[in-house]
């Protein structure tokens, strides 16, 4: 329930695939019907996601690769896939079923816990349902000027091909879920990834910014994104609304937990609390200005945060204030998970470490 995050070396490493689609060529695009190559390299791939589906870990990474550890990250073994895009973010509702999306506007979906998994959605089909939309919308528009505006757009979209990314998703539970990515693409779906609709007419975001992290209290959702975006929902999911940010810089995430705490953090360090539904904001003191890619809860009731150097963060108070974790180790990092054991494992540009020690 968590967005792959961008900042510094990393939002080159993106930009990169962004210009790139691996695979694409002219229009064809055979990496999002070629399946993963098995690869004994593949521990060592960049991996850009990891989530616990019970007591598993699953780990998701370039060209398409996943992988799994049933040991609490202390071993990796690859699984299949059906693409060869750059998976970028991955969630599970339960021990079971889970979804992962990236490159070429993906969408995977499990049903195993990881073991084997199929191809829901991908960046023509999106682009597809975009305009289906548009079009009803503009059958019902009087304004000549907005039914243009919309319908051009939507075809600009179908006309670009499948070059957006989905680089986060939050799922509530088995059926009800959203995948954001770039450029203000945002689907929701109510029956587990079968049918998905575009959502962007019920999100406040005019300039089209990219989407990094969504998270939840209670029925309220939160919406973070590039430029300072933050946006809530008070209406489960069915309109998000602007809230007054207190940072001009990009959130690449969002932490919160059932006592209300929220933490959006993001560039250069940059991290803030709110405990009032994110009407007022404090700014977390952190050392040093490294971007920080990645948050998680922890089962202690704590939280975790992690920069793009590997230096993992920990609370104990709710979020409002961190601390250095003691084993931290350097690496260009972009993701973590709490194994079953309670250690934390780390996604990274050189594959997963496992950093020994429970969180104090």
């Amino acid at each position: 329930m968590k967005a792959y995050s961008l900042s510094g070396f990393l939002l080159l490493v993106a930009a990169f695939f962004l210009l790139i689609p691996s695979g694409a060529v002219a229009g064809n695009y055979p990496s999002l019907a070629t399946s993963s190559v098995p690869s004994a390299k593949a521990l060592g791939a960049a991996m850009l996601a990891v989530a616990h589906a019970g007591d598993r870990l699953v780990a998701v990474g370039e060209r398409g690769i996943i992988l799994l550890s049933d040991d609490n990250g202390e071993h990796w073994r690859q699984t299949m896939t059906p693409v060869r895009t750059t998976l970028t973010a991955v969630t599970f509702a339960d021990s079971k079923t889970g979804w992962a999306v990236g490159h070429l506007g993906v969408v995977l979906h499990t049903v195993d816990g990881g073991e084997s998994w199929s191809k829901q959605l991908d960046g023509v089909e999106a682009a597809a349902l975009v305009l289906a939309a548009a079009e009803k919308r503009a059958a019902a528009e009087r304004d000549a000027e907005e039914r243009d505006d919309l319908l051009g757009r939507a075809q600009r979209l179908v006309d670009d091909g499948p070059d957006k990314p989905f680089l986060g998703l939050y799922f509530s539970d088995t059926g009800n879920g959203f995948i954001f990515g770039a450029f203000n693409l945002i689907f929701r779906t109510t029956d587990g990834g079968k049918t998905w609709v575009p959502w962007q007419d019920r999100v406040e975001n005019p300039m089209e910014l990219h989407f990094y992290g969504m998270s939840a209290v209670g029925e309220t959702l939160y919406l973070a994104g590039e430029q300072g975006m933050l946006l809530r929902s008070d209406d489960g999911g069915d309109h998000f609304v602007s809230l007054e940010s207190p940072y001009e810089g990009s959130y690449f995430g969002l932490i919160t937990d059932s006592a209300g705490n929220i933490v959006a953090y993001g560039l250069r360090g940059n991290a803030y609390h709110s405990s009032d539904g994110g009407e007022n904001w404090d700014q977390i003191e952190m050392d040093g200005q490294v971007s920080l890619s990645a948050g998680i809860n922890l089962a202690d009731g704590g939280m975790a945060l992690l920069s793009q150097a590997g230096d993992l963060l920990v609370s104990s108070d709710g979020g409002q204030t961190f601390a250095p974790h003691p084993n931290s180790e350097p690496m260009p990092a972009t993701d973590l998970a709490q194994a079953a054991d309670g250690n934390l494992v780390v996604a990274s540009l050189r594959g997963l470490r496992r950093i020994e020690g429970r969180t104090p």
